[in-house]
């Protein structure tokens, strides 16, 4: 089962991030080959850490829930709050396998919040080729959906945005994201 965790900074937590790091190196070690996307996200000055999505596999609910809190930002209250959904892999692939690459051009998360009919089940033909990730945010069950989450490569914050249908969400967040993992 795949699930996207979404942990959002505390403000002026930088640093003790920074003092964490090794630790949640460490930590995410453990689940390395369990990973299909990792990083993280910036506030609007593109330096300070306002966050960290990781989009990983594990056996259910449960071992998600021990994955997200069990982090050490998170147990030593870096993150003000957790998201934590359900998710499925349409592109079948890791951020590493993504044939952009890590670098060049600017990378966002964007997730779109609502409920009822799912909104943007298949790939957007528009942007695949700059899709990292793509993929609905579901119940623990799997069985309701909550919205969709995409890691991709865009122009700016407007282009990232448009790979939703507006209409269709309660909400939709844009989240300057880079590719994560040891420096």
């Amino acid at each position: 089962m795949e699930f996207l965790v979404l942990h959002r900074d505390r403000p002026g937590s930088m640093p003790l991030r920074e003092e964490l790091a090794e630790a949640h190196w460490s930590y995410m070690d453990r689940y390395d080959k369990k990973l299909i996307a990792r990083g993280p996200t910036f506030a609007p000055d593109g330096e300070t850490c306002s966050g960290s999505v990781h989009i990983v596999d594990l056996p259910d609910p449960a071992a998600a829930r021990a994955f997200a809190f069990d982090e050490p930002n998170q147990q030593a209250g870096v993150y003000r709050d957790v998201l934590l959904r359900r998710w499925r892999n349409l592109l079948g692939r890791t951020m590493w396998e993504f044939p952009g690459g890590s670098s060049g051009g600017n990378r966002y998360l964007v997730l779109g919040l609502g409920s009822g009919e799912p909104a943007d089940a298949g790939i957007p033909d528009a942007v695949r080729d700059d899709l990292i990730a793509y993929g609905p945010l579901l119940s623990d069950d799997g069985g309701t959906w909550l919205g969709t989450a995409a890691l991709l490569r865009a122009p700016d914050e407007a282009a990232a945005r448009a790979v939703l249908s507006a209409d269709r969400y309660a909400a939709i967040e844009v989240h300057d994201w880079e590719f994560g993992g040891r420096r």
